[in-house]
């Protein structure tokens, strides 16, 4: 047991030689331990067997609150048992040396992480050194431009507005402080928790090193053990929530400008894409739709009808998002009732003289909400009142860094005061070095939960730009003010992916490019590949060119639209897919390493022998794009180990391999003859899906409004010999919160192929009460060894069909499940 004086404890990592602990004691606790050195407290909790939160301080500890962890996961805690240095649970091992040195280890005495030198204190700032191994990878920090792994990289989280961004600028919109450790096949993660301006630097100060700190806030940070990445997103989700089911509709194709004004524009555009057949459900507005560019008004010169025009896109089966700035036009005595009743509550910022902050945005002068105090983002959500009422389907909170025009740091000044007043919080004035970068989240919160209050049983959509770890919980977002160039396409896979990885799953990029006129052949290609990312929204900026998918001529189109319609044809699994994100934080756009973690002999993501390019949609479709989309070279594709297809054509497309080594000339002689060269065209996107996926598919739709008419397919993927076969199909009324209470439909799938080469199916019980669109079933079975001529359905014969590389059955749903048999 450990005793609340220990005289000496060991140098772990280092030596086995008892070093003495000047001044310092630990003592243990039923959830783990405390040790104070030299006037420095260090605590550990195990708040389950393998999740840890460790805090440090200097004085009295710092307030226990956090704007981003769950208050239930914040409070958990597990039993552990006391070690001679430390303590330990059934999954980690944790141990304290000598001047509050810092050792986490797996059961099997891995060292997953250890402290370099003890925390370094600088005023009010600190950082916290930890030893960096040579196979190791970081992953996440939210949309942080450049590779997809952050090794030799420094970042700092400071939430800023920065138009028409690059690959080496940092910071941008986001502070999500949290990565993903990836090292020798073991992975965990790694939640700093300070909304303060804070910095990560993953190996450029030092290579034997990585460390974190803050310019002020807490020492508090939780340790996610995996050991697979899937285990890290779950404990991720535990402690952040999970992000909620979107509406169906936001998964259809989305069409933007800044700005389609006057509304016949709009309606113009609307028309064109149903008279094209060019399947859409969202048409967003930005800012000049507003009077004078004042957040919750209407310009009702461009806008006359505006309400009936909002009818009319949603007779025609579109959903309109408006634009909602943060900031409130400072603008007394007109009649501007967000002006007027914010005045009246107190709702906004001060300086610190005690008089309003005015700063200038777009309307001019502005005032801010101050979105710490409950009772602030409850006034905020009622501004919604009037555009919920008239229909407005979804808002977009922009400029929430908070940006400011005024400065040249973009924002409003440090001292600016905020009044918290928050359940579970000290109720106290602080400045805004502390809120900065939890703006945008609350912001977020205030939104989600306004439009929640004026539609109780309907999903809120907000889309944001800045954010905070945990503000996934309230809003999708995108990537801010990208760029219209083949380097900014090429950089969406790694920045959609590590968003996932830090909770924000429901992302996308301005397709095509927010700033300048992409030419056409790149939109076409970012055409292409946002059909298979979570939100597909093409956006443009005011004085480019247009966007839209026919403005290039018919083939241009005839490519961009095709896409299009293969996103809707994948809906039930795009939907599904999104159904398992917002239960177990798994994200939708995935790097292979997370789906593949062992594809590797040293345990290194196999995503950096693919550069980052290649990614998973969901478990079971790889996307293939060109790594330099510009070029018209050929370039390798290197699929993780199974069995895979071509998407398009059905046709087994080889076996990856495993043990793929990381030195290029050693993996060149590895997969020489296994690796698959492809040349870029502009209207072909390479597309795969796993061996042993069951893929849910639906007949083509121009809207999610409409009923597909036929079947659902489920498109077999057959494994290799031996292997089996999984996959499942979730669905819902699309827009309700009723699946909360069980109105929804999952059947899940397996498959299996017999020794005699006869392959069998078996269709699960139905889960939930909800009544899907189909009645029937389409079961398509590709890459069968042999031919197929006979099908059974729960021993009955039926008919079976062959056409195109695979056959296919028909059946109509059993919510008792069925069993299908072909051989």
């Amino acid at each position: 047991m450990l005793r609340s004086n220990l005289c000496c404890l060991f140098v772990l990592g280092l030596s086995s030689v008892p070093v003495a602990l000047a001044q310092q004691a630990v003592r243990p606790t039923a959830s783990g331990l405390t040790a104070t050195s030299d006037g420095v407290t260090l605590e550990v909790t195990a708040l389950q067997a393998d999740k840890l939160r460790i805090r440090e301080w200097r004085s009295a500890p710092p307030e226990d609150a956090s704007w981003a962890v769950l208050s239930a996961s914040r409070t958990s805690r597990a039993t552990v048992t006391a070690d001679s240095n430390g303590f330990h649970t059934s999954q980690l091992s944790v141990e304290v040396g000598s001047d509050l040195h810092l050792v986490i280890r797996d059961h099997e005495g891995h060292i997953l992480q250890e402290d370099s030198t003890p925390a370094q204190w600088r005023g009010d700032g600190f950082h916290i050194y930890k030893k960096r191994g040579d196979n190791e990878h970081f992953f996440g920090l939210g949309d942080k431009p450049g590779p997809l792994d952050r090794a030799g990289q420094e970042f700092t989280m400071w939430n800023t507005d920065d138009f028409g961004w690059q690959e080496s600028a940092d910071p941008i919109y986001k502070s999500v402080p949290f990565f993903m450790d990836v090292k020798d096949g073991r992975s965990f993660g790694v939640l700093f928790d300070n909304t303060w301006r804070t910095s990560f630097d993953f190996g450029r100060e030092s290579a034997q090193e990585y460390n974190f700190g803050s310019q002020g806030g807490p020492v508090d940070y939780y340790f996610l053990y995996g050991p697979e990445p899937k285990q890290v997103m779950a404990a991720y989700a535990w402690l952040t929530g999970p992000a909620p089911l979107p509406p169906l509709w936001s998964f259809g194709f989305q069409q933007s400008r800044y700005t389609y004004n006057p509304e016949s524009q709009l309606l113009d555009v609307a028309a064109h894409l149903r008279k094209d057949k060019i399947p859409a459900d969202a048409l967003w507005l930005d800012i000049d739709f507003q009077k004078d560019n004042m957040p919750f008004t209407v310009d009702s010169v461009r806008f006359p009808k505006f309400p009936e025009m909002v009818q009319q896109l949603a007779k025609d089966h579109f959903h309109l998002i408006v634009i909602a700035d943060t900031h409130i036009a400072d603008k007394p005595n007109i009649g501007y009732a967000p002006y007027d009743s914010g005045t009246a509550g107190d709702h906004f910022l001060k300086n610190p003289d005690g008089t309003t902050y005015v700063g200038k945005v777009w309307p001019g002068d502005s005032v801010f909400p101050d979105y710490t105090q409950a009772r602030t983002r409850k006034w905020f959500g009622t501004l919604y009142k009037d555009f919920v009422a008239q229909g407005v389907a979804g808002f977009w909170d922009d400029m929430n860094e908070p940006a400011v025009f005024r400065y040249p740091s973009k924002t409003m000044p440090l001292d600016t005061q905020h009044r918290i007043d928050e359940p579970g919080f000290a109720k106290r004035t602080t400045s805004h070095n502390e809120v900065h970068n939890i703006y945008g989240l609350l912001n977020s919160q205030a939104s989600y939960e306004g439009v929640l209050a004026l539609r109780p049983n309907e999903r809120p959509y907000v889309m944001t730009r800045a954010s905070y770890a945990g503000g996934h919980r309230y809003a999708v977002t995108w990537t801010g003010d990208n760029s219209s160039t083949w380097n900014h396409l090429r950089m969406t896979v790694p920045q959609l992916a590590n968003l996932g990885m830090s909770g924000f799953s429901f992302a996308g990029a301005d397709v095509g490019g927010f700033a300048g006129s992409p030419p056409p052949d790149l939109l076409t290609k970012w055409l292409e590949i946002a059909a298979f990312q979570p939100i597909d929204r093409d956006h443009s900026a005011k004085g480019t060119r247009m966007h839209e998918p026919w403005v290039d001529g018919p083939e241009q189109e005839a490519i961009r639209k095709h896409y299009i319609e293969e996103r809707y044809r994948l809906l039930p699994y795009l939907y599904t897919v999104a159904e398992e994100t917002s239960r177990d934080g798994m994200p939708m756009v995935r790097p292979l390493f997370m789906q593949y973690p062992h594809a590797t002999a040293d345990g290194s993501p196999v995503d950096l022998i693919t550069g980052g390019a290649e990614f998973m949609l969901g478990p079971d479709m790889l996307i293939a794009p060109n790594p330099s989309p510009e070029e018209v070279a050929q370039y390798e594709l290197h699929l993780p180990p199974g069995a895979w297809y071509d998407y398009w054509t059905g046709a087994r497309a080889g076996v990856g391999t495993g043990g793929q080594a990381r030195d290029a000339e050693v993996r060149d002689a590895l997969l020489e003859s296994k690796r698959i060269m492809l040349t870029p065209e502009l209207a072909t996107l390479p597309v795969y899906v796993r061996g042993g996926a069951i893929l849910p598919m639906q007949p083509l739709v121009q809207s999610t409004d409409e009923t597909p008419s036929g079947p659902l397919t489920l498109r077999v993927y057959l494994p290799t010999a031996g292997g089996t076969c999984n996959g499942s199909v979730y669905t819902d009324d699309g827009h309700s919160l009723n699946y909360r209470n069980g109105e929804y439909f999952r059947m899940n799938a397996t498959c299996a192929t017999e020794a005699d080469g006869s392959i069998s199916v078996s269709l699960g019980a139905v889960e939930g009460r909800y009544k899907p669109w189909f009645k029937q079933l389409r079961i398509e079975v590709l890459g069968s060894q042999q031919t197929l001529q006979q099908a059974t359905i729960d021993g009955k014969a039926t008919p079976i069909q062959s056409s195109n590389g695979f056959v296919s059955i028909t059946t109509a749903v059993n919510p008792r499940g069925s069993r299908i048999s072909l051989r």
